[in-house]
Protein backbone atom coordinates (compact mmCIF):
# COMPACT_ATOMS: atom_id res chain seq x y z
CA UNK A 1 0.00 0.00 0.00
CA UNK A 2 1.11 3.66 -1.05
CA UNK A 3 -0.02 6.96 -0.96
CA UNK A 4 -0.12 9.68 -3.74
CA UNK A 5 -0.64 13.17 -3.98
CA UNK A 6 -2.13 14.92 -7.34
CA UNK A 7 -0.91 18.21 -8.29
CA UNK A 8 -4.00 20.33 -6.86
CA UNK A 9 -3.24 18.17 -3.27
CA UNK A 10 0.55 19.21 -3.43
CA UNK A 11 -0.18 22.66 -4.18
CA UNK A 12 -3.05 22.90 -1.14
CA UNK A 13 -0.68 20.80 0.64
CA UNK A 14 2.26 22.71 0.75
CA UNK A 15 0.74 25.67 2.49
CA UNK A 16 -0.16 24.13 5.44
CA UNK A 17 1.77 24.93 8.29
CA UNK A 18 4.76 22.74 9.05
CA UNK A 19 3.16 20.74 12.06
CA UNK A 20 0.39 20.28 10.25
CA UNK A 21 1.93 19.00 7.42
CA UNK A 22 4.35 16.51 9.41
CA UNK A 23 0.69 15.39 11.63
CA UNK A 24 -0.77 14.94 8.19
CA UNK A 25 2.14 12.35 6.44
CA UNK A 26 2.35 10.39 9.97
CA UNK A 27 -1.33 9.63 9.61
CA UNK A 28 -0.48 8.67 6.37
CA UNK A 29 2.27 6.59 7.13
CA UNK A 30 -0.04 4.63 9.97
CA UNK A 31 -3.26 4.52 7.44
CA UNK A 32 -1.16 2.47 4.81
CA UNK A 33 0.78 0.02 7.37
CA UNK A 34 -2.73 -1.17 8.40
CA UNK A 35 -4.53 -4.25 6.80
CA UNK A 36 -7.06 -2.48 5.73
CA UNK A 37 -7.15 1.48 5.93
CA UNK A 38 -10.78 1.66 5.26
CA UNK A 39 -11.39 1.17 8.32
CA UNK A 40 -10.58 4.50 9.25
CA UNK A 41 -12.11 6.41 6.34
CA UNK A 42 -15.48 7.49 5.88
CA UNK A 43 -17.28 7.38 2.23
CA UNK A 44 -18.67 10.38 1.40
CA UNK A 45 -22.04 10.91 -0.02
CA UNK A 46 -20.74 13.14 -2.90
CA UNK A 47 -18.99 11.93 -4.92
CA UNK A 48 -17.54 14.77 -6.72
CA UNK A 49 -15.18 15.60 -5.18
CA UNK A 50 -13.89 12.11 -4.13
CA UNK A 51 -14.90 8.70 -2.60
CA UNK A 52 -13.83 8.44 0.95
CA UNK A 53 -12.30 11.14 3.46
CA UNK A 54 -9.63 10.86 6.40
CA UNK A 55 -10.57 12.95 9.60
CA UNK A 56 -6.79 14.20 11.06
CA UNK A 57 -7.97 16.66 13.91
CA UNK A 58 -8.89 19.81 12.00
CA UNK A 59 -7.94 18.79 8.38
CA UNK A 60 -9.33 16.74 6.27
CA UNK A 61 -7.91 14.26 3.77
CA UNK A 62 -10.27 13.47 0.23
CA UNK A 63 -8.97 10.57 -1.78
CA UNK A 64 -9.63 7.94 -3.93
CA UNK A 65 -8.21 4.34 -3.92
CA UNK A 66 -7.27 3.24 -7.42
CA UNK A 67 -6.12 -0.73 -6.89
CA UNK A 68 -3.18 -0.82 -3.82
CA UNK A 69 -2.98 3.02 -3.86
CA UNK A 70 -4.38 6.28 -1.81
CA UNK A 71 -5.10 8.98 -4.55
CA UNK A 72 -5.05 12.05 -2.01
CA UNK A 73 -7.39 14.50 -3.86
CA UNK A 74 -7.50 17.44 -1.49
CA UNK A 75 -6.51 18.39 1.68
CA UNK A 76 -7.62 21.09 4.01
CA UNK A 77 -9.52 22.47 7.12
CA UNK A 78 -12.99 20.81 7.92
CA UNK A 79 -14.52 24.56 7.24
CA UNK A 80 -13.47 24.56 3.62
CA UNK A 81 -13.03 21.13 2.26
CA UNK A 82 -16.33 20.57 1.38
CA UNK A 83 -17.09 23.96 -0.73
Amino acid sequence: MKYLFRASAEKKFAKLNSQIQDRIIKKLEFFISTVNPLDFAEPLTHHEIGQYRFRIGDYRIIFDMENDTIVVLTVGHRREIYK
